[in-house]
């Protein structure tokens, strides 16, 4: 089928769905990803994440009101930010929470740490809870690479931080903001020493 013309309708049957190639299809269903008939919801999703494109699919999934099963992609990929907040939106907040609590605990076994520390944020944990989450992702990252990457790195996390404090001026976040630069501190010294040498 021709692309121009995939982009051009809107509703199509489900048995003139059914005949377009897999890349109209998937053509199709990204061009016309809020438009879509009810009836072409389901088989959406499933040839959209059998395209790789994950992100649509919880997409068309969150916005056609299928929140369980856009809840379920993002977790099988991994992303249980996504999948927390899209349980939030829709007014599950203790799914929401459990979601935060189990991507936290992932993100921690897979030393995910700047995700662990939006998690925890999220779940409103304590600061020192945050900060222990914070060195633990700069010792692994300085375990797992060079002295410039793990700089690089601890700058990335520093900043993914600053911003979720952001507009917080209570003891916790000004506390958080002080140990940040306190390691970028050290981090420059650990740095220069290896220079030297």
């Amino acid at each position: 089928m021709n692309a121009d013309l995939v982009m051009t309708l809107s509703k199509i049957p489900i048995e003139d769905f059914e005949k377009m190639s897999r890349d109209d299809q998937v053509h199709y269903l990204t061009e016309n990803l809020r438009d879509l008939d009810d009836e072409l919801v389901e088989p959406g999703i499933e040839i959209l994440i059998g395209a790789g494109e994950t992100e649509l699919a919880i997409s068309l999934a969150k916005d056609s009101g299928r929140v369980d099963r856009a809840v379920e992609i993002a977790i099988e990929e991994g992303d249980f930010l996504w999948a927390a907040l899209i349980a939030r939106k829709a007014g599950r907040r203790e799914d929401s929470e459990r979601l935060y609590r189990e991507g936290l605990d992932y993100y921690v076994s897979s030393e995910m740490y700047g995700r662990a520390v939006s998690a925890a944020e999220a779940l409103g944990l304590p600061g020192d809870q945050i900060e222990r989450l914070f060195e633990a992702g700069v010792n692994s990252e300085r375990r797992n690479m060079d002295v410039g990457r793990v700089r690089y790195a601890l700058d990335n996390l520093a900043s993914s931080l600053e911003s979720a404090l952001a507009g917080r001026d209570d003891e916790t976040a000004e506390g958080l903001r002080e140990a940040m630069s306190e390691e970028r501190l050290r981090a420059m010294k650990r740095s220069a020493g290896d220079q030297e040498r």
